[in-house]
């Protein structure tokens, strides 16, 4: 299984940006995942999943109405687009294939996946 993310950079309060989640390894048709930020200090959270075979999404509060995810099956890449940013949106962000997609399950995702095991991510910076 790989995940690579993209997409990240510096962009002023009220930018947009779009991140991308580009999947390898495995069978993407039946995959849910997840998008994660962390900031320095701070417990990593949850803030959106998508299941790619049914379509079902969740988004944290906070960034509803403002992110939208979405799936390109043939490019096998899942997407954050980013709109509105504020200066709180500031975060290293990371993608993860989670399994399920709801609230309860996200944050039992972030509390049992090991620290090491997260990639680089994508850093996003939004400036005030």
């Amino acid at each position: 299984v790989q995940l690579v993310e993209s997409g990240g950079g510096l962009v002023q309060t009220g930018g947009s940006l779009r991140l991308s989640c580009a999947a390898s390894g495995f069978t993407f048709d039946d995959a849910v995942i997840g998008w994660f930020r962390q900031v320095p200090g701070k417990e990593r959270e949850g803030i959106s999943c998508i299941s790619v075979n049914d379509g079902s999404i969740y988004y944290r509060d906070g960034v509803k109405g403002r992110f939208v995810i979405s799936v390109d099956n043939a490019k096998r890449t899942v997407y954050l687009q980013m709109n509105n940013l504020k200066p709180e949106d500031t975060a290293v962000y990371n993608c993860a294939a989670t399994g399920m997609c709801s609230a309860s399950w996200m944050r039992d995702f972030v509390s049992f996946r090991p620290a090491d095991s997260w990639g680089q991510g994508t850093q996003v910076t939004v400036s005030s």
